[in-house]
């Protein structure tokens, strides 16, 4: 197996991938159990302001992942120089509507924060973490651009040592402004937001110096003028669509934390700890769902068909496996951990009664994950978006609302309906896969493939 070969194995794309967001995961973690020991207020602030952000991501987020499965798919099939041109307008594209929704965010958080139904007497946090976080949203847009760029040429651990780095400087920085030692102000909240800003400003300076050597020709800061019109009509092919996706993910999300909000501040405080405990549920399970996006974009430029097509199920498997065992774990040790974060019994007991449900919610996830994202590798990005946007609008959000509100059931109404969006999407993106449209439209390998006679295995047959 050559140099290549062995970059672009499920593992050696994966581990990587599961360590950077493993930290991702340790930096939520530290952020909301240090954010903690200001108030609950604070925690359920910053996960309101994390919706948000997430929402707001989309812009950018649309043309950095387009450009990610393009830059794959083109170095799968030698087209060097087209991957490189790629990566030089997702980054800039991504930079400009980032600085845009930085200024947005920075001169109108605490109305946006309103709109949004935060109560009221949450509103004087969120102006202050919203306003300096989300004026630092152009450095998540840098980040996003750069490391998917840098991701999908096969390099997953160079953003896997930044992201160390940063969680190293960032829960430093954290306890230094809310505890106020090492000559630090104490500053609580507004600490924490700094220390974001902070954290990610030195991200992208070093991830923009890795990014300019990735390619086989050294990025030159000239080179950011380029502009290719029918490359960027490519990468909008495929990232608008994906946009829309996760535009819908993200505002069912914001929708159901708007319903939970409108419950209580106790219950909202609960689904953001929630939040964190998951994220070690699925961290593996999307790790291996990133990993095969990468993979079988490689794989479908090159026009190994046949081998992108069985890749999904490997992974799947693989990914199946872990997130149901991490969702036992974390149902065997739920109650002590989410202790850890607040003392408040009303809040623990809210957890813990959503932790059986999350070993249900987990496997669909899974499947949904590792299904569209092998869809999303081949271009297939029209299809996930449809079956995103009809499930999350009326299931995730409307049955939520239904569930949760309406008849009363609360948090568990929620996440009720919350699985039977993950498994409906699953299912639905388990079909597409088998059919295999766009793999028998791009031809490669599959056309050798022969449709087998009854009862005959015949040469040439796919097997699962």
């Amino acid at each position: 197996m050559d140099h290549t070969a062995k970059k672009l194995t499920l593992w050696a794309l994966a581990w990587p991938i599961f360590i950077e967001l493993f930290l991702q995961f340790l930096l939520g973690a530290a952020d909301t159990l240090m954010v903690s020991r200001i108030s609950d207020d604070a925690v359920a602030v910053v996960g309101f302001s994390n919706q948000l952000f997430s929402a707001v991501m989309t812009l950018f987020v649309t043309v950095a992942s387009g450009a990610g499965i393009l830059i794959a798919q083109k170095l799968g099939a030698r087209k060097g120089e087209d991957a490189r041109k790629i990566g030089i307008m997702s980054l800039t594209v991504s930079g400009g509507l980032g600085l845009l929704l930085s200024v947005v965010l920075y001169l109108y958080p605490k109305e946006i924060s309103a709109w949004l139904q935060l109560p009221g007497e949450l509103l004087p946090l969120a102006e202050t973490y919203v306003s300096i976080v989300g004026g630092g949203m152009v450095l998540v847009a840098l980040m996003s651009s750069l490391s998917t760029a840098i991701r999908n040429t096969g390099n997953t651990k160079g953003p896997m040592y930044i992201a160390i780095g940063m969680n190293v400087v960032h829960v430093a920085l954290n306890y230094a402004f809310i505890f106020g030692v090492w000559g630090f102000p104490k500053l609580g909240l507004l600490g924490v937001a700094l220390s974001t800003v902070i954290c990610r400003l030195l991200a992208v300076l070093v991830l923009l110096y890795m990014f300019l050597h990735t390619f086989e020709r050294r990025i030159a800061l000239r080179d950011f003028k380029l502009f290719d019109r029918g490359l960027f009509g490519e990468i909008m092919r495929i990232g608008w669509p994906l946009g829309v996706n996760m535009s819908c993910w993200v505002f069912s999300q914001m929708a159901i934390f708007s319903y939970i909000a409108m419950i209580g501040a106790a219950e909202l405080a609960a689904r953001t700890y929630m939040n964190t405990l998951e994220s070690f549920c699925f961290m593996l399970g999307y790790s291996i769902a990133l990993a095969l996006q990468i993979q079988i974009a490689h794989l479908f430029g090159a026009g190994r068909m046949q081998e992108a097509y069985r890749t999904a199920y490997r992974g799947l498997a693989i990914g199946l496996g872990l997130v149901f065992v991490n969702a036992l774990v974390i149902y065997a040790i739920g109650k002590p951990v989410l202790g850890l974060f607040t003392q408040d019994s009303t809040i623990v007991a809210f957890g813990v009664s959503l932790l059986g449900l999350n070993i249900l919610l987990q496997p669909g996830k899974m499947v949904n994950m590792a299904l569209q994202n092998s869809l999303n590798a081949v271009g297939d990005t029209k299809y996930t978006m449809w079956i995103s946007l009809s499930s999350l609008s009326v299931i995730a959000t409307g049955v939520s609302y239904w569930f949760g509100i309406g008849l009363g059931w609360g948090l568990t109404g929620i996440y009720v309906a919350m699985i039977m969006d993950e498994y409906l999407r699953g299912a639905l993106s388990f079909m597409r896969w088998r059919g295999r449209k766009k793999l028998r439209e791009a031809g490669g390998d599959m056309a050798v493939e022969v449709k087998p006679i009854r009862g005959v295995r015949q040469k040439g047959a796919l097997d699962v």
